[in-house]
């Protein structure tokens, strides 16, 4: 997924102070060097500064997200696929329409002792749908009716919607539908029913939660975990080898290589889990006009970006988002570079020569690096792109609204989950592109409202054929998604952002 953002500068110095400052503020049982149960397991994250929040449903970042998942649960999660599992919800089912769900409860308590129960479930996905909110996850649940939703029992609800979905368990393990107890409006010391329970949180500083023995999966086997503020990846790499952490989110090609033959780090690699792009804003020139799009769609040879910006690490990209997720078009051809079909669209539209900023920045570390390769090759067909670089600390917000074309990236997502969010009309800022389309939406609304998982299928993938000529998302590969972790953590998996196992603190022994 993308990450927006404002983000602190943190020094190794202010690193190893935080997290001894942390540390001192949490008495753990357990001898030096390893009882599992008696340790807790620091994690290094790329935060947002004093603008942070643990409310988890407001929250886009990577780090909100891994947060929310220690203190909350959803009432389902997500396979390396994307694939729909059960979470707190044990079991549900639709009616032949597609408008009213009925679900069940697994038994869970929050920290406070109170148990899960359906009512707490419709306050937070009403709380989600509310406007003032301004909830991550608030489109997935713009069709609910809430006047006819209800609890049945403590146990059981039942959800009805205004329009079919077929789909709508995925918005239930969305980033940002974590479940709250009802009432719950003040997130400075948060109540959850998730494996871990706060106990100390400072925005800008580190986030430090201790084991819920009274989980509905398990108690885990840490006695705490603490979340550390370090935005610059080098940073997160010493900090790791250094011994000051335990776990290094998000590495990037050139430093996972070099973890590789370290003594001093385990490499956790998931392939193909982040889409990388550039969006195109359709909107507005110069690329509303279809052939300018095609042709910088057409300039781009993204094998060699893959084998260059990402270092060979990664897989090449056919303008759609979600490779080798449930749902994913393969049957869309591959589109490849044409340098001459490209230059004659160009001279057709009368923008040979044309010049753009591309905007780019350090926010990903595959950024700088794919827009010089792109800027390169889209001058042999005959535009000017020129890379500018924008802070990393407000790159994605700044994005949704500037330029006509900027790098991006998503972290893997259901294929339906990611069109809704980006491609349909209402989707807001989420759709970087600006891309609208009547037929695109009636095609999107018709593979919601079809039973049969198959055809469904079929409709999406029409709907992504339409994105792959019209939305102005021009994916050229998916990276591994990489995160470090010393040699004595075990218990942690690679896995895909947003899945069952990324993140998964709840399962990590300390050795």
């Amino acid at each position: 997924m993308s990450e927006p953002g404002d983000r602190a500068r943190w020094s190794r110095r202010r690193l190893l102070t935080t997290a001894i400052g942390a540390a001192a503020a949490l008495p753990l049982a357990g001898c030096a060097g390893g009882a599992a149960r008696g340790d807790r397991l620091r994690a290094a994250f790329p935060t947002s500064g004093a603008k942070e929040s643990l409310d988890p449903h407001t929250s886009s970042l990577f780090v909100d997200q891994a947060r929310a998942k220690a203190l909350f649960d959803t009432l389902v999660t997500y396979g390396d696929d994307m694939s729909v599992l059960p979470h707190l919800a044990e079991s549900w089912e639709p009616d032949g329409t597609g408008t009213r769900w009925l679900i069940r409860l697994r038994g869970a308590r929050f920290h406070d002792g109170r148990p899960v129960t359906a009512e707490d479930v419709l306050y937070s996905y009403r709380r989600i749908a509310d406007p003032a909110t301004s909830a991550t996850a608030a489109k997935q649940f713009a069709t609910v009716d809430f006047a006819a939703s209800r609890a049945r029992s403590a146990t059981e609800l039942e959800i009805v919607l205004s329009a079919p979905n077929f789909e709508f368990p995925s918005a239930w393990g969305a980033p940002g539908a974590e479940i709250v107890p009802a009432g719950s409006t003040d997130f400075r010391a948060p109540v959850g029913s998730g494996p871990f329970r706060f106990h100390d949180f400072h925005p800008g500083s580190s986030a430090v939660f201790t084991r819920f023995d009274g989980h509905w999966a398990g108690a885990p086997e840490l006695a705490g975990l603490e979340f550390v503020p370090v935005n610059e990846e080098s940073a997160r790499v010493s900090a790791l080898l250094s011994g000051q952490v335990h776990y290094a989110h998000d590495i990037g090609a050139n430093a996972a290589r070099r973890l590789e033959g370290d003594q001093r780090a385990q490499l956790l690699s998931a392939a193909r889990s982040t889409m990388q792009a550039v969006a195109f804003k359709v909107d507005r020139p110069p690329f509303h006009d279809p052939r300018v799009l095609q042709a910088a769609l057409l300039g781009v040879d993204r094998r060699a970006l893959v084998d260059v910006a990402l270092s060979g690490k990664g897989e090449v990209g056919n303008d759609l988002f979600g490779k080798g997720l449930r749902h994913y078009a393969t049957e869309v051809g591959q589109r490849t570079r044409d340098v001459g079909r490209a230059a004659a669209l160009l001279r057709e539209a009368g923008a040979d020569g044309l010049q753009f900023e591309l905007l780019t920045s350090g926010a990903d570390p595959y950024f700088e690096p794919a827009a010089t390769l792109i800027a390169q090759q889209l001058g042999d067909v005959g535009l000017r792109a020129t890379p500018r670089v924008r802070p990393s600390e407000t790159y994605f917000s700044d994005i949704k609204d500037q330029g006509v074309a900027a790098l991006t990236r998503t972290a893997a997502l259901p294929v339906a989950t990611f069109l809704e969010q980006r491609m349909i009309r209402g989707s807001g800022n989420n759709n970087y592109t600006r891309f609208q389309s009547p037929e695109f939406d009636a095609l999107f609304s018709a593979a919601l409202a079809t039973a049969d998982e198959a055809q469904r299928s079929r409709l999406l993938a029409e709907a992504q054929q339409m994105a792959h000529e019209r939305s102005g998302l021009m994916v050229w590969g998916f990276s591994n998604w990489n995160v470090a972790v010393a040699p004595g953590v075990r218990g942690l998996r690679a896995a895909p952002p947003n899945s069952l196992d990324w993140a998964r603190f709840d399962h990590a022994v300390l050795g």
